[in-house]
């Protein structure tokens, strides 16, 4: 068998959870495969919102495996925070399977990062501030601490050596407000409920699973232009969101990954600094922010807000390979009588469908083509063929211009608001 991937396909916020929930039922397996607590994965279930940081999202069905692969960052405090809240709706957590070669995030991870972004001024790269950047750093300067080494005797004295490299390292930046001691204390508190899980082999695991038939989805944090070698660079997370970061966030072949499913908003989002060629500050913007209740799942700020861009989508889907379009958030277009495209991109004058190397230098000018709005409410609407026309000619111009078929469109946030197209 196998292993099918879900991603994002723009800056994040695209609606994964929710697509994830809904097909986890396929599936024998959903695994992370990369990220940590930066994500923020929304799911609403008769009528109760449930927000995943580090757990996937298949956790709300019954008889499916939910593993955190060796490509996530774990921070034990949100990570027990997560297993509490989850207890505490009676669910059954011993379905979630801990990778020993993921990371953790330390106390002076999260430090660090406030205090760079802090030192930054104006220049901030938009960061969420849970420690993500510098626990990447660690693990690839091969100074970090495993889940695999919480259990091993001199596990508190590499800690310790850890801490005082980040406290000394600190120093070069200005003080900001952060309790160490407070934040360490609930970090060891938190160690322990992670003892509690099940630990795995995160490659032997999956392989072996892949061998006995089992189903699997690999699911993917961030969205594909926040990765850290295709995105918009420097603005971008620390791990790579595409679907190739599912080999080595999980320890599969590239001959092993089968249907890539890309997910996408009708419009197009972004939190934090960076480039946005479609981004609308206007009276346009603040609409599309308020019927799509645009404030982050992690940080609570407000999105920015602009027309879906094509050129940038084709981009994404052709890094993924992506075999499967899932349209999210169609209902918050309901009340627009013109919906624009971004088809074309004009770069000093010349006309180009290829992303330029930076996406902030000047000269860059987005061409829309615009659309009839279909002006009525399709929350309701569970069959794609019951769709307004003017609907249908938005989603065949998609799928024209994108070359890949669109599957799926989401008309709102309950789980059961969901087309499926065969």
């Amino acid at each position: 068998m196998p292993v099918d991937v879900l991603l994002g396909l723009q800056w994040g916020d695209e609606g994964k959870g929710k697509i994830v929930d809904y097909i986890a039922r396929d599936y024998d397996i959903i695994a992370r495969f990369q990220g940590g607590p930066n994500a923020g994965h929304t799911i609403i279930i008769n009528g109760h919102k449930h927000v995943l940081h580090t757990i996937p999202s298949g956790v709300f069905r019954d008889d499916v495996l939910n593993v955190i692969g060796n490509g996530v960052v774990i921070d034990p405090i949100v990570l027990s925070r997560e297993l509490k809240a989850l207890k505490d709706l009676g669910l059954d957590i011993s379905n979630i399977l801990l990778a020993k070669k993921a990371h953790l995030i330390l106390p002076t991870h999260r430090y660090l990062d406030a205090a760079s972004e802090a030192s930054k001024g104006k220049e901030k790269i938009g960061s969420t501030l849970r420690g993500i950047g510098p626990t990447y750093m660690d693990k690839t300067g091969r100074n970090g601490l495993r889940i695999g080494d919480i259990e091993s005797e001199d596990f508190k004295n590499r800690y310790e050596r850890l801490k005082h490299k980040h406290l000394e390292l600190g120093k070069i930046y200005p003080k900001i407000d952060f309790d160490f001691a407070e934040e360490e204390r609930k970090w060891f508190d938190s160690l322990e409920d992670l003892k509690k899980l099940k630990t795995i082999n995160c490659s032997f695991f999956i392989n072996d699973a892949l061998n006995a038939g089992k189903k699997i989805l690999a699911e993917g944090a961030q969205g594909s232009m926040l990765d850290i070698d295709y995105g918009t660079y420097p603005f971008v997370t620390s791990s790579n969101t595409l679907s190739s970061g599912v080999c080595v966030g999980l320890g599969v072949a590239p001959n092993r990954i089968g249907k890539v499913f890309g997910i996408s908003k009708s419009y197009c989002t972004r939190v934090g600094s960076g480039p946005f060629p479609t981004e609308l500050n206007d009276e346009t913007g603040e609409k599309l922010r308020k019927v799509g209740h645009e404030f982050g799942a992690t940080t609570g700020r407000p999105r920015r807000t602009g027309w879906i861009d094509l050129v940038q989508l084709k981009y994404t889907i052709q890094l993924n390979g992506v075999d499967h379009l899932c349209i999210t958030k169609m209902d918050c277009l309901n009340d627009f009588g013109e919906i624009c495209l971004g088809t074309d991109y004009k770069v000093n004058g010349h006309m180009t469908r290829e992303l330029p190397y930076r996406l902030d230098e000047k000269g860059i000018d987005v061409e829309y083509t615009t659309m009839n709005g279909w002006n009525c409410d399709i929350n309701s609407l569970r069959n794609y063929n019951e769709l307004p026309e003017e609907a249908k000619e938005y989603i065949r111009f998609l799928e024209s211009y994108l070359e890949v078929p669109v599957t799926m469109i989401s008309n709102g946030p309950e789980r059961e608001s969901l087309m499926v197209r065969n």
